[in-house]
């Protein structure tokens, strides 16, 4: 793969994202705004009123905790969730981003992610502590936006010093805290306020939850980092509304905006609504996060292309929690893709060819190197292989484990390399994700990715809703099988073996692959990780036994 254009400066590396924040004390502009739809208001934050409650909050830590202890940050997406997250970072602390528990799942996660952390402070908000008294009872509990002690100057930290434990849930494992050092935040930023120009001038507009690895770089370190701004609303206000996403990317100037494909699925559904609606100052509306679909791309640039949305502004990208959210993204030529040979793919290469499956490019790196890699050496372009990177962006490793090396695999004599687990093929110079390692269904010599089943399956019938969608690997007596279970779309009306044929025959026909078994579920019915995709090792542990 081309060599990245540019590296993180050693000068950038050194100056941490507190140390930015800090930086514009004085400034009077407002740093972060709080769109509250549930009651029909906003809550801003300038630069300065910020810059001094972080200061009270670190104070108070600085109080009851060390530094280099874990905070949990419970708070909801509210003012109340940044102050505390800079706060902790300024108290010279670990910040441990979470949320407060609503349902029995996610407070069994909270449980097991807040023992494998260790940390004894938990900082919540007004809004959230009486969920998270509920919940438990640790060493100290402070609430973010009550505290008025007096201030603290920040506590100077070693660029590689940890800063927050990024806690995952993927599809294929159990949750792990990937641990994120100061100089990984501002060389993340540094790599993403390139390859979406965010400057000064920029608001970084959206509604992904702070806990996600998107949602906090691109909506409270990057406006801190580029000095621009934030406007954000809570994910549920998105999902009921989405609507609502459309008229705060119209309203706000030179908008960055990121979400996972999904989101531009429901933003297409929904349709623009107003005649009004003028997206033409959207800079940059980042798809990641999960795979990029091409059906989605080409739907919402038809919807919103007649309100001003332009193609180059759409971006495809691809990251991981491990570095810190950003590994590469498309140009500002926009999204582009290709065809490859179906058989050819299947057997690790990537031929291009007129009818087989479209796949789109995440374009390439900035600021860190990205290579493909099989049996530990590095494949040319158009082999199939694992995606491996290195740069400054990268963790350190896994909170209380002993797996680093994941994070610390040679190449050509060069240590240090990250192995994504994804698998990714490098064509005309642009990088396209293929699937997951550990996800690859293999059938008699044959490689099959799940999501490309997963599309297929998705689009076979009305009644299956697109975005929740599992397939995996199964084994009996008659060798080894491919499964799909997938969700009725809300209130579908359509016969049970009407909607399995017609995910038989597509499937069939796009992979040239008869699944031993499809089901069906209720909505909900697919277990999902805690960023909303579907957890599809534990949809084979739940599922994989049954026959539809």
């Amino acid at each position: 793969m081309p060599r990245p254009p540019a590296t993180v400066p050693g000068e950038v590396l050194r100056a941490s994202i507190v140390d930015r924040l800090f930086a514009r004390a004085d400034d009077a502009r407002p740093l972060f705004t709080h769109q509250d739809h549930t009651h029909a208001v906003e809550h801003t934050l300038t630069w300065a009123e910020f810059a001094a409650r972080v200061s009270v909050v670190a104070g108070e830590l600085r109080r009851v905790a060390e530094p280099g202890e874990r905070v949990a940050v419970l708070a909801g997406q509210e003012l109340a969730y940044p102050l505390a997250f800079f706060g902790v970072l300024a108290a010279g602390m670990i910040a441990v981003p979470l949320m407060p528990p609503g349902n029995r799942g996610q407070a069994d996660r909270l449980g097991g992610v807040l023992a494998d952390s260790g940390a004894r402070v938990w900082l919540t908000s007004s809004a959230a502590v009486d969920r998270v008294r509920e919940f438990g009872a640790p060493g100290e509990l402070l609430v973010a936006d009550e505290l008025t002690g007096p201030g603290a100057d920040p506590v100077p930290v070693a660029p590689e010093s940890p800063a927050y434990l990024q806690y995952t849930s993927g599809s294929t494992r159990e949750p792990a805290g990937a641990v994120i050092p100061h100089r990984a935040i501002v060389a993340a930023c540094w790599q993403g306020s390139r390859a979406y120009a965010v400057d000064e001038g920029t608001t970084c507009a959206g509604w992904i939850p702070f806990f996600h690895d998107m949602g906090l770089i691109q909506l409270l370190c990057l406006p801190v980092f580029s000095g621009g701004r934030s406007v954000f609303m809570a994910p549920a206000e998105f999902v009921h509304r989405p609507r609502r996403w459309l008229r705060q990317l119209a309203d706000y100037p030179a908008v960055f905006t990121a979400a996972p494909n999904f989101a531009y699925d429901l933003a297409a559904d929904a349709g623009p609504g107003d005649d009004d609606l003028d997206l033409s100052d959207v800079r940059v509306a980042l798809n990641g996060a999960e795979p990029v679909r091409p059906r989605t791309v080409e739907r919402f640039l038809e919807v919103f292309g007649p309100h001003g949305f332009r193609r180059e502004a759409y971006r495809p990208s691809y990251g991981l929690a491990e570095a810190t959210v950003y590994v590469a993204s498309a140009g500002p030529e926009g999204p582009r893709g290709a065809k490859f040979d179906r058989e050819a793919l299947a057997q690790g290469r990537a031929v291009e060819t007129v009818d087989g499956p479209e796949l789109v490019s995440v374009g390439r790196p900035v600021g860190q190197l990205v290579r493909i890699v099989h049996e530990g050496h590095e494949q040319p372009e158009g082999a199939v292989g694992e995606i491996w990177i290195h740069g400054p962006n990268v963790a350190t490793g896994y909170w209380g484990r002993g797996d680093a090396a994941a994070f610390d695999a040679t190449l050509d004599g060069l240590g240090g390399w990250l192995r994504t687990g994804d698998l990714g093929v490098v064509h005309r110079g642009d990088l396209y994700v293929t699937g997951r390692l550990k996800d690859l269904i293999v059938i008699d010599g044959r490689n099959f990715h799940p999501q490309d089943i997963e599309a297929a399956a998705g689009e076979a019938h009305p009644a299956v809703r697109r975005d929740r969608v599992a397939a995996f690997g199964v084994a009996d007596e008659d060798g080894e099988g491919a499964m799909v279970v997938a969700e009725w779309a809300r209130d579908a009306d359509a016969d049970l073996k009407e909607v399995t044929r017609a995910v038989l025959r597509a499937v069939s026909r796009e992979h040239d692959l008869t699944l031993r078994a499809v089901r069906l579920v209720p909505s909900g019915g697919l277990p999902r990780t805690s960023s909303g995709k579907v957890a599809r090792s534990a949809a084979k542990a739940r599922y994989g036994g049954g026959r539809g």
